[in-house]
């Protein structure tokens, strides 16, 4: 049924009928949540083992004989290292292991650069305007911290291939002011984009005016597909990097959050051996070192890096369904309306939904009120504004399968309402 086609009496009818089915549903007093990329109950159950891998009677002790119950290792146990350098594609000796968030991660290097300045540039708070570029649509705990911490954020917009690196590069080299820019280079969020070699190459070669400018590269990720076994693969940034001499110029965040346990997981962070050395400096003040006995439990429970992509498949084998669900859902109500359009990722946390321009926020306000939680609309946008009010982040992995089932349908349904509105009344 194209909607774009419709007379206004053809409309008016659509209009009616679907307020009345609108109607009944809100009488039922639902409650469905699909506003964050939390991991569903079984993705949670098939971790559980982990639980077992440290009792009473273990030694807690690393290969070297340390006791990992008591304090030091500063920046994180040899294993746990070379679990994930073998996994990632890293040097061991530019990473940091820490505690479970990588987000933590973020805001520590983002605020550490305000306080302390980046390899000996000056404090990024000393200086009249700080900024970062922010591909959008985007993830809106990085321009939360943005937000937080007083840095002008400027949209750059997302292509197929990942951000419009053309403005990208004009940026940077032009603007010293500008710091900073916000990746998620693998299922990007929310539009499960994968940037391109090309992309990766034009960042890795990125000539910017500031001495002190970083990519902040949160691979969040980097081993979530759905077809583990035929992954998509990502260029290396830091083997590019080495090719232009611009290891310096990035920040690699990662985590075990959606592999794991998101309250009990591991997250790293990697860069060159100074920006290492600095990072460490500062963190010997703040603390005398993470979770170990942590660290210990997920390298004894996956072993290596080939365990842990054996664990994915697990992962996969739970949210494809329920992606497929989604996809099924938006395929059969809104594909021949002509008022919607969305990503098919093949991995990651999201779909991004971009409906009839000036009406996301209606859409919202319509599941709403029939008990469907979502990301806010303008959430993955800077400052929540987004321009063209139409991209909606759908998250489908927390809902069981049959409230996903609804929720999808009720999500079409709001969205035919609020197009309709827009378009004839």
């Amino acid at each position: 049924m194209k909607y774009l086609s419709f007379t206004k009496d053809e409309a008016v009818k659509e209009l009616a009928a679907l307020e009345k089915k609108y109607n009944e549903l809100k009488s039922k007093g639902l409650s469905l949540d699909m506003s964050r990329g939390k991991p569903g109950k079984a993705q949670l159950d098939i971790t559980m083992g982990m639980m077992d891998t440290l009792s009473s009677d273990d030694a807690c002790c690393a290969e070297n004989g340390f006791d990992l119950r008591n304090y030091g290792i500063l920046d994180g146990i040899t294993e746990a290292k070379k679990l994930f350098a073998d996994l990632l594609g890293l040097k061991m000796e530019r990473i940091i292991v820490a505690g479970n968030s990588s987000l933590n991660l973020m805001y520590d290097t983002v605020a550490r650069a305000m306080l302390y300045g980046v390899t000996g540039s000056t404090p990024w708070s000393k200086l009249d305007k700080v900024k970062f570029l922010c591909p959008a649509p985007g993830y809106d705990r990085h321009f939360a911290i943005c937000e937080s911490l007083g840095i002008e954020m400027i949209t750059v917009p997302m292509t197929q291939n990942g951000p419009d690196m053309d403005i990208v590069e004009k940026l940077v080299s032009e603007d010293e002011g500008i710091k900073g820019i916000w990746c998620v280079p693998k299922y990007s969020n929310p539009g499960g984009i994968v940037y391109s070699d090309e992309t990766v190459k034009r960042f890795a070669s990125l000539k910017p005016a500031a001495e002190d400018f970083r990519i902040f590269w949160d691979n969040a990720y980097a081993v979530h597909d759905f077809d583990v076994e035929n992954p998509v693969e990502l260029l290396n940034i830091f083997d590019e990097a080495e090719k232009y001499n611009n290891v310096n110029m990035i920040y690699y965040f990662a985590s075990t959050s959606k592999i794991s346990f998101p309250g009990s997981g591991v997250a790293i962070m990697a860069a060159s051996e100074e920006n290492i050395a600095q990072i460490k400096s500062v963190m010997t003040v703040q603390t005398i070192g993470f979770d170990k006995l942590n660290m210990l439990r997920h390298v004894k429970y996956f072993k290596n890096a080939n365990g842990m992509l054996e664990h994915m498949k697990k992962h996969a084998e739970i949210i494809k369904p329920k992606f497929d669900i989604v996809l099924d859902t938006l395929g059969r109500e809104l594909g021949d309306t002509g008022i919607a359009s969305w990503n098919e990722p093949r991995g990651g946390y999201f779909i991004s939904l971009d409906v009839t321009k000036g009406c996301a926020k209606r859409v919202h306000k319509l599941v709403s009120e029939l008990g469907v939680t979502l990301t806010p609309a303008g959430a993955t946008f800077p400052y929540g504004n987004d321009p063209d009010d139409s991209n909606i982040r759908i998250a489908p992995t927390f809902p069981p399968n049959d409230e996903l089932k609804a929720a999808s349908e009720i999500l079409c349904l709001c969205v035919k309402i609020a197009s309709l509105e827009k378009l004839y009344m």
